[in-house]
């Protein structure tokens, strides 16, 4: 009986760089069993069927680096783990994600594959690695397959788990080559972000940061003392009043003059703001509206012209956006409601999740669309005449951009409201007919100032120019030069791995830097025990790297944390390769090969800074070939100093730790400084035991590396005993 199946024998998530990419990936192992001997090309009529279900796989370049290159493979004739691969990726980039990286290798089992896809988020790739095996079955056994239904349920997943798109456009620009700030998602559904490590950490949560005052926040949901405190320092703000009932709202409004505004005093993003109110029926019906979406009412001015979103970070303006009206235009035949479907809501702009600019418009549900056209005499229901235009939405829809033609003392002014109300990064909304001129010349005044503003509108304007507005709050985090790290040194190899670890702690300890270790005997905060047991792991070194305490981190990486988890960190200072024996590393994770285990331990040297270094054995053949692939210096480490290796780099004046008559010396070019003598180490036993002596020297030179001292070096080499 033969079974053409592909079924999966593992799901791994390496959740940070791996011997794959920089990046988290989803490995799946998989067995096609008997497919191993039907290519696409042998499946009668597979290839159109999966062309059919997806026609945007011809986008896929394959090895042939040019469009439809796939779909080339397939007529040639390919495997399904390979297919499985670019399904996967092409249901990824249809639900709203870049598909990015994909392989697909094959094991040394027959039918059995690595199929490896990029994870923006581990159950939506998960959820699109299933749904890709199940469409590449009906393809193959030519049955029905949903594929409209099951992208828009990956979609909708995509839009619950993955960042929103204010956060995202942060944690681009920090991310970016540019820049190489590292960023940890702190809540695996949530937008709280930890950009950096350590100490020199900062978080962000959508558009507010640590930076963004508690009390702040407080006074910007506070409209009433908002407008206060503007006022006392001379900015422009409409004359109003808190009020106390519906009877009040008209009095305040009598008193202002119309027309008015009706608002909440501690609302957001424009709900429950009504407009141009001329009559007690509309005062205080907008009252009754007004109170149900905050704790109070505010009456004030209606101040004439289009509503502006201007966003301030670190007290500069950065983006401005204009605000447009919504209408719809009657045909004779059409209700309002179906006309704003089809006139409004059928915008591609306009969606529910977050990241469209535009919302949907339900009058049902919209207390302010509602109150507007019932102003003008209609009801949902109501059928317009041909050509009457009806005003549906009066402010918001800010998808124009306006930044270039803001007056620089409006400019000016709006930076001064935030900082007034002590926001770093705020959402300034004013009212004026031209923005290119001072607001004083025309009565312009600013409404509101919100904290945590969407960045939506800035990135993605109907007209006008998108504007870098996550690259502005990471400049406004970090100040160009300042990347967020902190010292992070790996550690890997067969031997010698917790040793050395210990080693590099205490010494960085010794330099004066709050140290956090991983390692397989624990996790030390400082030299200070925290949790026992085998903490080598990708969750324990995660957790040092969010604690801001920490100024310097070591950890242990042994292979299988590699092959089974990834890295806690995406870049490093220092790579430390203590030696190579390949049978420690063969027989798990379908690693069998000397060239597999040289890719798994290159996955330390890969991440390795460019201003950083490689510490590398140069009595290991293996360790001398992997030193071409490290982007930063290269020091090596052995207890021959004659070795060619050493001698070469030594001779294009590079560094190297070596013992030479008994003494561990720092060499650069021809110059050999004595730091200490074996005889003084007590973990070496007097240089007797060649393997600690080893180790030593790859904790000097991971210290070198970093600028520790040798006075310090040397004490905390001849003082470390073990336990």
């Amino acid at each position: 009986m033969t079974t053409k199946d592909i079924k999966f024998l593992e799901i791994r998530y390496l959740r940070g760089p791996n011997i794959w990419t920089y990046r988290p990936v989803i490995e799946a192992i998989v067995d096609i069993g008997d497919l191993e001997d039907f290519p696409s090309n042998t499946l009668p009529g597979f290839v159109d069927r999966l062309k059919g279900f997806l026609p945007s796989l011809i986008e896929h370049r394959c090895s042939y680096g040019e469009r439809g290159g796939f779909l080339r493979r397939l007529e040639e004739g390919t495997w399904p783990g390979h297919i499985l691969e670019h399904v996967s990726l092409e249901l990824q980039n249809l639900a709203g994600m870049p598909g990015g990286f994909g392989k697909a290798r094959q094991t040394s089992l027959r039918g059995v594959y690595k199929v490896v896809i990029r994870a923006w988020h581990e159950e939506v790739t998960r959820a699109c690695l299933e749904a890709g095996r199940e469409l590449v079955m009906a393809a193959i056994e030519d049955t029905p397959f949903a594929v409209a239904a099951t992208v828009e349920r990956l979609r909708d997943m995509a839009e619950r788990k993955l960042l929103g798109p204010s956060t995202g456009c942060i944690v681009e620009a920090a991310t970016s080559k540019a820049r190489r700030i590292p960023a940890i998602r702190m809540l695996a559904d949530g937008n709280l972000v930890q950009l950096g490590y350590g100490a020199r950490s900062r978080r962000i949560w959508t558009a507010e940061t640590d930076r963004t005052s508690a009390i702040a926040e407080t006074i910007s949901r506070d409209k009433d003392l908002t407008k206060t405190l503007l006022q006392a320092c001379g900015v422009p703000v409409p004359e109003g009043r808190l009020v106390d009932g519906p009877a009040d709202a008209w009095e305040a409004a009598n008193d202002i003059g119309f027309p008015v505004v009706v608002k909440p005093y501690d609302g957001n993003h424009g709900r429950g703001v009504f407009t141009n109110l001329m009559t007690r029926d509309e005062v205080e019906a907008a009252y009754a509206a007004a109170i149900e979406e905050g704790s109070g009412v505010i009456v004030e001015r209606f101040v004439r012209g289009s509503e502006h979103r201007l966003l301030v970070v670190g007290g500069k303006l950065i983006a401005a956006a204009r605000g447009e009206t919504a209408a719809v235009i009657g045909d004779g035949q059409s209700t309002i409601n179906e006309l704003i479907d089809r006139q409004i809501n059928s915008d591609p702009r306009r969606g529910a999740a977050e990241e469209f600019p535009l919302d949907v418009i339900i009058l049902g549900e919209n207390a302010v669309a509602l109150h507007e056209v019932a102003r003008q005499g209609f009801t949902p229901e109501s059928v317009p005449a041909d050509g009457r235009e009806v005003l549906v939405i009066r402010t918001g829809n800010h998808t124009c951009d306006i930044t270039d033609v803001v007056h620089p003392e409006t400019a000016d002014t709006v930076s001064l409201a935030a900082r007034i109300v002590g926001l770093d990064i705020a959402g300034v909304d004013l009212v004026c007919e031209d923005i290119s001129r001072p607001l004083d010349k025309q009565r312009g005044a600013i409404v509101e100032v919100n904290a945590g503003p969407g960045l939506l509108m800035h990135l993605k304007p109907a007209n006008g120019e998108a504007r870098p507005v996550g690259r502005a709050i990471v400049e406004h985090l970090f100040p160009e030069g300042d990347d967020g790290r902190v010292p992070v040194v790996g550690v890997t190899g067969s031997f010698g791995k917790t040793r050395v670890c210990h080693l590099i702690a205490r010494l960085l300890s010794l330099s004066g830097k709050y140290t956090g270790m991983a390692c397989s005997d624990g996790l030390y905060l400082d030299r200070r025990q925290a949790e026992k047991g085998d903490c080598a792991t990708w969750e324990a070194a995660n957790r040092i790297l969010l604690n801001r305490a920490i100024e310097a981190a070591v950890f242990e990486n042994g292979s299988d944390a590699i092959l089974g988890e990834g890295l806690a960190y995406d870049r490093c200072q220092v790579g430390v390769v203590t030696n190579v024996a390949i049978e420690r590393h063969t027989g798990r994770f379908y690693i069998e090969t000397p060239e597999q285990v040289f890719n798994v331990l290159r996955t330390q040297i890969d991440l390795v800074l460019p201003r950083g270094v490689a510490v590398l054995n140069a009595g290991e053949p293996m360790l001398v070939e992997m030193a071409a692939l490290c982007d930063g210096e290269v020091i090596y480490f052995a207890l021959d100093p004659e070795l060619p290796v050493i001698v070469e780099h030594r001779e294009q004046g590079k560094r190297a730790v070596i013992v030479r008559h008994e003494q561990i010396m720092l060499a650069r070019g021809n110059d050999e400084v004595p730091l200490a003598s074996l005889i003084d180490i007590p973990l070496s036993e007097g240089g007797r035991v060649k393997a600690q002596v080893e180790n030593v020297l790859a904790a000097i030179g991971a210290a070198w590396a970093l600028g520790i001292s040798p006075d310090v070096m040397r004490t905390g080499i001849e003082t470390f005993f073990v336990e």
